[in-house]
């Protein structure tokens, strides 16, 4: 693929960019194929702790930034995640806008749950903006799309599994799923997931109208979208454990129907 070569110039600023820590995912490797946002935050970043896996030239966006080169290439000497967490908390007490740019997707293993752990007990406020992770940017390579409705329904983004010491409780993310939210429920039960396994839904994602609730898998089976979501907006079904804080942080499905009543009388 022919690289665009990245702007000398600063990226259109953000209007009302707030203080805090942004992770940032700056894509498989390609600088033209970090997000815009990405990108207009880069330029007005005052700090930026980069991955060794990241194309430099996305660091011309930030000429006048503090650069902190932190490894995490295999294979080669890169800073202790722990320390990486510190720099972080340290900086967002020092400087406006923290960036911690990361090759692909910050949340596709990145180690992003440390540095939210380590922002959220510090108090710091932040942002995740989401890269393409090199998966789907292998696929574009290859013209080959991993899921086909002929071949292939499932996509598994997996590492060796020697590398994990602890259990394994495997994450689903369900696309186009708003009406068979009973199926999904029942088809992982099926499958050996606990009752009480987390869920959240999220409705029209990055949108003005995004909403998002969360219940368990067994109460996930007598959902009915109609009383939840509005006619013909996209819904995504993610389910697992990493999900468990979410409970006590999201509006709860089971009593959203009332909330769905208000929100569709301010529609």
């Amino acid at each position: 693929m022919e690289q665009i070569a990245p702007l000398r110039v600063r990226a259109p600023k953000l209007d009302g960019l707030a203080s805090g820590v942004y992770l940032i995912g700056a894509g498989p490797g390609a600088a033209d194929l970090i997000t815009v946002r990405g990108s207009r935050i880069l330029a007005q970043a005052d700090i930026v702790f980069y991955d060794a896996l990241i194309d430099l030239s996305m660091l011309d966006w930030c000429s006048s930034a503090k650069l902190v080169q932190v490894g995490k290439r295999c294979g080669s000497h890169s800073s202790s995640q722990h320390f990486i967490n510190k720099q972080l908390v340290d900086a967002a007490s020092k400087y406006p806008v923290v960036v911690r740019l990361k090759g692909g997707d910050p949340l596709i293993f990145g180690r992003a749950q440390e540095e939210i752990d380590a922002l959220e007990k510090a108090n710091i406020p932040y942002e995740i903006v989401p890269g393409i992770t090199t998966a789907l940017a292998a696929s574009a390579e290859l013209k080959q799309p991993p899921t086909t409705r002929e071949l292939s329904r499932t996509l598994t983004l997996t590492t060796l599994p020697g590398r994990c010491a602890h259990e394994d409780y495997k994450t689903a993310i369900y696309y186009m799923a708003r009406d068979q939210l009973s199926e999904v429920a029942t088809t992982l039960l099926t499958q050996g997931y606990s009752a009480n396994t987390p869920v959240c839904l999220m409705e029209s994602v990055s949108l003005p109208a995004q909403r998002s609730f969360a219940c368990t898998l067994d109460q996930l089976r007598f959902g009915d979208v109609h009383d939840h979501f509005l006619d013909k907006q996209p819904v995504v079904v993610m389910v697992g454990e990493v999900y468990r804080k979410k409970l006590q942080t999201l509006f709860p499905f089971i009593e959203s129907q009332n909330h769905f009543n208000l929100f569709q009388k301010a529609s």
